[in-house]
């Protein structure tokens, strides 16, 4: 019986010293290493919002945020929160006339004005009816943001200003130049309350590209307009 038992001591021994050899000689185990075009794949399928933008593309972005010193333009959205009364709170559009309507105070002037100069405005009319109430104003939507491109260009219209936008690019979104347009007598328009109406710009397309120009390749503001003439309507001096 004692010899039975020592032999099945010996076998059980035996196999758990193989199994320990067995996994000596397999080595430590060790942890997958991804090649560097499985990373670099593996990054390109990260959403562009969670990839560190680039400064140019901070820049872009932080020229577009509504700040204090926003002002409120034509189809733009405003939020206008009255404290502790919600009859008079409301979502506005701005009308084209420039004007927003609201209970009790009627037409309030809203284009022109920063977001703190039209809080004022409808608080000091709000005084007639109510003591000392509190406004707030946010912009939802800003719609105001646009350029208009006129004339010897592929698509002209109305342009949504996403980003910082000189004029070559403004009339490469609009499609470019036309095979009849005098490119170099392109004229820009733009509103500006120290002066009578508008002020007139003049930019040659030769002068930005072939010569020292480049101040002519102006950054163009919400509400510029852009006119490309025909050579036929160019008069020669």
């Amino acid at each position: 019986m004692k010899i039975i038992i020592l032999i099945i001591i010996l076998g059980l021994s035996t196999t758990v010293f193989s199994g320990e050899c067995r996994a000596q000689a397999a080595g430590p185990t060790k942890k997958p290493v991804l090649p560097e075009a499985a990373v670099s794949e593996a990054l390109t399928r990260v959403p562009v919002q969670e990839r560190e933008a680039s400064p140019q593309q901070a820049i872009e972005k932080s020229s577009l945020i509504v700040t204090r010193d926003y002002i409120i333009g034509p189809e733009d959205v405003l939020e206008i929160t009255v404290w502790r009364n919600q009859d008079l709170s409301k979502v506005v559009q701005v009308r084209p006339d420039g004007r927003i309507s609201l209970p009790l105070i009627g037409d309030v002037t809203a284009v022109g004005k920063t977001p703190t100069q039209l809080t004022a405005d409808i608080s000091a009319k709000l005084k007639e009816y109510k003591e000392a109430p509190t406004v707030a104003i946010i912009v939802k939507e800003v719609n105001s943001y646009a350029i208009f491109v006129l004339g010897e260009v592929g698509r002209p219209g109305k342009f949504p200003l996403k980003s910082k936008t000189t004029l070559l690019q403004g009339i490469t979104i609009a499609g470019g130049f036309t095979s009849t347009a005098a490119r170099n007598k392109v004229v820009v328009f733009r509103f500006n309350d120290t002066s009578n109406g508008s002020v007139k710009m003049k930019a040659s397309y030769d002068d930005i590209v072939l010569r020292d120009g480049g101040q002519q390749n102006i950054e163009l503001k919400p509400g510029d307009t852009i006119v490309v003439p025909s050579e036929t309507m160019v008069l020669l001096p």
